[in-house]
């Protein structure tokens, strides 16, 4: 087990709720198998897993979780919770795991190429992965470019703890780069009014523009 106390005081001024988030729209998208075998990097204080597990999506959820207080409230949801930094823990000789979640986790690591290579092989064939980040493409963000600004903040895109930032096509390319094959690639949030208009009026080529968070569902290469 690796310690990740000093690491997460990083953390140490994020609110509670940055912890306690579930998942709900991840849950819906894994497959319907009371007995799956599922692991979550940066699992919070579990609230997707505990979705997962009483939804019948999960017979084993192993949660990997930075902060030592939030874990200790994911204990106490969960099958098993490892408190360690995803970049440097062993999972040993855990049995392949048939989803692999990462929500909001994958822009906070200093190298997520390496991460996701060493957490592909606990992945079996045809496994799920679903994972989201936020899209630094978004026209927000471009704009502020322009202005001369990259200017951080205490949530959102530009999250002061956020290490990497991607637009969908590099996070797609970090994905299958892993031994995925990426099958979908959405917004968290349905765009509505002028963005949709806008979408519809360019045929969705730059969709991007209006993109804040993106997430991807993808599956365990043969």
């Amino acid at each position: 087990m690796t310690d990740a106390s000093g690491k997460a005081s990083q953390y140490a001024d994020k609110p509670a709720s940055y912890f306690g988030n579930s998942r709900h729209d991840m849950v819906a998208k894994m497959p319907d198998n009371p007995a799956a075998r599922v692991i979550e990097i940066g699992c919070g204080e579990g609230g997707t897993g505990a979705a997962a597990l009483a939804a019948g999506k999960a017979g084993y959820y192993l949660g990997i979780e930075l902060s030592p207080a939030a874990a200790k409230v994911a204990a106490q949801r969960l099958s098993n919770v490892v408190v360690a930094d995803v970049e440097s823990v062993d999972l040993g000789k855990e049995a392949p795991f048939d989803v692999l979640v990462m929500s909001e986790v994958i822009e906070h690591l200093t190298d997520p190429w390496s991460t996701l290579a060493k957490l592909s092989p606990h992945i079996r064939s045809g496994g799920m992965f679903l994972a989201s980040s936020p899209n630094v493409a978004h026209w927000q963000v471009i704009r502020g470019l322009i202005s001369g600004r990259f200017s951080y903040a205490e949530s959102g895109v530009m999250d002061s703890t956020h290490l990497r930032w991607f637009t969908p096509s590099s996070y797609s390319a970090l994905i299958e780069g892993a031994g995925f094959v990426v099958e979908k690639i959405e917004p968290i949030k349905a765009p509505n009014g002028k963005k949709r208009l806008f979408n519809r009026l360019t045929g969705n080529r730059f969709a991007h523009l209006t993109m804040t968070q993106m997430m991807i569902t993808a599956r365990k290469r043969d």
